[in-house]
Parts: structure tokens; C-alpha cells; sequence
């Protein structure tokens, strides 16, 4: 029911977001040609009105698939108010780079800037004020006890106590949970205010004599056995049926289902970039980005080789086997930061603080991470990312598979030089449970946004790295 709703929100959204933008765009060029300049559309070389909303036809589009993008238009379940703002701003900040940007490559001299400045400040207030009331619409007629539907949950386990945590916190959806039946629990048993009604043979009483608009089957793994039985049971009764699962724990919340011609196949974990767009815009950016940095510090990777072979003379580059994507092992290069050492040496284990092997210059390449530019290589070949988690050599891979759970999902994308573990400081000597769960986090809910936020809190958190030793 919350998946039809959204379908009927999201059109009407779709069609507020069309003429919010289009209105805001038209009061932007009134208030800048016909109040604060009047005069401007009558000097020469000024774009007439005509063509002015003939742009209409590139913007409005142009910033519904923006709005898609930045996740306005998914189910606000998980989303709260101001995530949503954030989300507008994200969208109609990106929406007047690229019209702007568009308007260089075309060589379009003539249209006001200051007009499309009126327009990115209109059409974001007034998306704001939009969607903050059509919550309150919802809410008001939900308070009312309009649009409540009422639920009762077959089986208890885990997923019952995260589902009722769920509803408590989220009123806003619309659901009251009315009683819970299960043939282990006796009768009588609260959670939150939620009561056991009794054993599962009872949904036959209980179904006739109150409202139910839902049913929720929310079985422990060991009564899966029981679940056809159930499902036959609740559809005889007429009433909406769904499956919470308990395997959160095994299977993380994004879990997707594919169709195979009516097999349903249950994917553990959902990648985004195993998707091919998703894979060629990532590696489009990495292109571009890498051989910008390669020809902006190119100086700087200059002097810093000069200096290292002064140093001690020995060679400038230092490469070491890391596990990149698919499990594939690549040479991964630096800036030598070391003296040089055998191969039993190198093998031993990380570096530590105040490592005796680390050279004066390496010290300094190392705190300001210039010892890693020529990772750019890296990925101007394909071996890893711009962004991505950090790759790890393979005595140590061997080694953390066995320790960590799910440490092995990290290779489903590619290495990167900077991340979201990194960001957060979860590099060098730090955990490695820790930067784990920020690797997964990342992998599985990538965006090209994600990305660039990444490589922009990169320049102000990620330069000077305080845990290299």
C-alpha cells in the first residue's frame, strides 16, 4: 500500500516540480526585466521573451530528472524533512552549475546571470515550501484518523520488534500495529504497548472481528516451514497480505528482487555500481579527474621525485601488490616514503609510528599524502578509483576474510585513493572493523553525488592524513 501511494505522490510531485519550476523561472524574469530593469529588454543584443522561455523546454525537464537523481522522488519512508531540503538544494544548486556551464559551451553570452541567480533562489524556496506542505496536508489528515491502517503481525521475532520500532517512530506513515499472534509467546506479552492476542490458530476469530487492513507475517527463521501455509491462510481472508523477513542480520535492508520470468531472485547485497551506467559515468569522472590532477600537480609530483632520489639515491617510485576488483591483484604505486628494503622486510606488516625505515621527506610526503599522487596512474589505467575503498595487499586479505564478516564485499568495486572511511578517519593504523563498515556503507549506497561529496570533504579532511606514521 505504501509502494501504490508513493506511485499516485510521486505524479502529483512530478507535476507540482514541472510548474514550481517553470513558475519560478517566469516570476524570475518579470521581477528582473519588467521590475529592477525594465529598460533591459530593450537595449541591444538583449535575448527577447520569446527566447527567454523557450528555455523552458531544456530546464524543466533538465531538473525533474535532477529531482530523481538527488532521491526526491523515493519513498519518503527513510526520509525526513530536512534530508528533503537538502535534496532541493543538491538538486537546483547542480541543475544552475550545469545550465550556466551549458550556456559557456554554447557560447550564449546574452542571458542574465543575475536573472538565473533570481531563479535558483525562487525555485528553491518555493520547492521547499511545496513538499514541507504537502507533509503537513498528509499528517493533518493522518492525525485525523483518515488513511490509518491497521495491522496485525503473524509470528514473533526479530523482524517484529524492528517493524513495530519502525511504525513508533515514523507516525507519519499512517500504521497502527494491533496485536501480534504467535504460538510461542504467551498471550499477554507487551512490546511497546504492542500485545500477543494469542496463538496463530486465532487469526481465524480475530479476522472477522476487527478491522484489519493489513497483515504482516513476521515469522522466526526456525517457522519458516510454517510460511506457505500462512501466506494461504491470510489470502483466503481477504485482507492485504506482506512478509517482513528475519534475515536482516544475513541480508542487509537493500536487498533487491529481480524477476526471471517469474522466479523471484533474491540479490544478499545491492552494488549500484554493478549497474553499466552507473559504472561508465564512474569511470568517465575517473578519466577526467585523474588526468586533471596528473597535469595540476604535475610540479609538485616533480620536485617531490627530485627529492626522493636525493634523499638516498635509490628509486622513486615504490609499487606493491594490492587486491583490487573481482579479487584481482594489481601494482599499486607511490612516492617511496621508505628506505629501501627485501622483499622479507616489505612482507612484515604496516608501518608504525615513528618507523625507523621512514626517510625525512617520506615523513612529509606521507602527512600530506603527496606520497600517493601517483596512485593517478592507478586509476587513469583502470586498476582503481578515485573513490573507493582503500586496497589491501594480499597476506592481509588472507588474513581479514577470516576475521571480518563480509570483508570480501569491498572487492565488488574498485579501490579507490580517497573514501568514505578515509574521510572519516579510518586510515593508516585505525580499525579495521571500522573502516569495514564505512567501506559497505559506501558500496552499497553509491551515487555520483556521493562521490563528489567525498572528493570535495576530501580537500578539507582527507589531505593531511594525521594517523600516517
Amino acid at each position: 500500500m505504501i509502494r501504490d501511494n508513493q506511485r499516485i505522490l510521486n505524479r502529483i510531485h512530478v507535476l507540482l516540480d514541472a510548474l514550481v519550476v517553470a513558475g519560478s523561472y517566469i516570476l524570475s524574469w518579470y521581477i528582473k526585466f519588467q521590475i529592477i530593469d525594465k529598460r533591459s529588454s530593450e537595449i541591444t543584443g538583449a535575448l527577447s521573451q520569446e527566447t527567454y522561455f523557450k528555455a523552458l523546454y531544456y530546464i524543466v525537464p533538465l531538473y525533474v530528472v535532477l529531482y530523481y537523481m538527488c532521491g526526491l522522488y523515493a519513498s519518503k519512508r527513510y526520509s525526513s524533512s530536512g534530508r528533503e531540503v537538502f535534496n532541493i538544494l543538491r538538486a537546483n544548486t547542480f541543475g544552475l552549475g550545469l545550465f550556466v556551464g551549458s550556456l559557456y559551451v554554447f557560447k550564449i553570452m546574452d542571458i542574465s546571470r543575475s536573472m538565473m541567480v533570481m531563479f535558483y533562489i525562487t525555485s528553491t524556496i518555493f520547492e521547499i515550501f511545496v513538499r514541507q506542505f504537502i507533509r503537513k496536508i498528509l499528517r493533518g489528515i493522518r492525525r485525523r484518523g483518515y488513511n490509518i491502517k491497521y495491522v496485525l503481525l503473524i509470528g514473533y521475532s526479530r523482524a517484529t520488534e524492528k517493524y513495530i520500532d519502525r511504525i513508533m517512530e515514523n507516525p507519519q506513515w499512517g500504521y497502527v500495529v494491533c496485536g501480534i499472534l504467535d504460538d510461542r509467546i504467551p498471550a499477554g506479552t507487551l512490546y511497546k504497548g504492542v500485545k500477543v492476542l494469542g496463538t496463530i490458530g486465532n487469526i481465524h476469530i480475530i479476522l472477522p472481528e476487527n478491522k484489519i487492513d493489513e497483515i504482516g507475517i513476521t515469522l522466526a527463521l526456525k517457522d519458516y516451514d510454517r510460511l506457505e501455509e500462512l501466506v494461504n491462510i491470510c489470502e483466503k481472508s481477504g485482507v492485504h497480505t506482506k512478509f517482513i523477513p528475519d534475515y536482516n542480520s544475513v541480508i542487509p535492508s537493500k536487498a533487491y528482487i529481480e524477476d526471471l520470468t517469474g522466479l523471484a531472485v533474491v540479490n544478499i547485497r545491492h552494488v549500484p555500481l554493478t549497474n553499466t551506467f552507473n559504472i561508465v559515468i564512474k569511470r568517465l569522472v575517473d578519466i577526467i579527474g585523474s588526468l586533471f590532477c596528473i597535469i595540476l600537480f604535475s610540479p609538485v609530483m616533480l620536485i617531490s621525485a627530485i627529492c626522493v632520489k636525493l634523499s638516498d639515491g635509490g628509486p622513486i617510485i615504490f609499487s606493491q601488490e594490492r587486491v583490487g576488483l573481482r579479487n584481482k591483484t594489481f601494482k599499486m604505486y607511490k612516492f617511496r616514503s621508505m628506505r629501501q628494503q627485501t622483499d622479507e622486510e616489505e612482507q612484515k606488516g604496516w608501518s608504525h609510528k615513528n618507523d625507523p625505515r621512514v626517510t625525512k621527506i617520506g615523513s612529509i610526503m606521507r602527512r600530506t599524502s603527496i606520497d600517493e599522487l601517483p596512485q593517478m596512474f592507478n586509476v587513469l589505467k583502470g586498476d582503481m578509483s578515485l573513490v573507493g575503498p582503500r586496497p589491501e595487499r594480499p597476506q592481509f586479505v588472507e588474513k581479514f576474510k577470516e576475521q571480518i564478516p563480509r570483508y570480501m564485499v569491498k572487492h565488488q568495486v574498485r579501490p579507490g585513493i580517497t573514501g568514505w572511511a578515509q574521510i572519516n578517519g579510518y586510515r593508516g593504523n585505525t580499525s579495521i572493523q571500522k573502516r569495514i563498515e564505512y567501506d559497505l556503507y559506501y558500496i552499497e549506497n553509491w551515487t555520483f553525488f556521493f562521490d563528489v561529496k567525498i572528493l570535495f570533504l576530501t580537500l578539507f579532511k582527507g589531505f593531511v592524513n594525521k594517523n600516517a606514521c
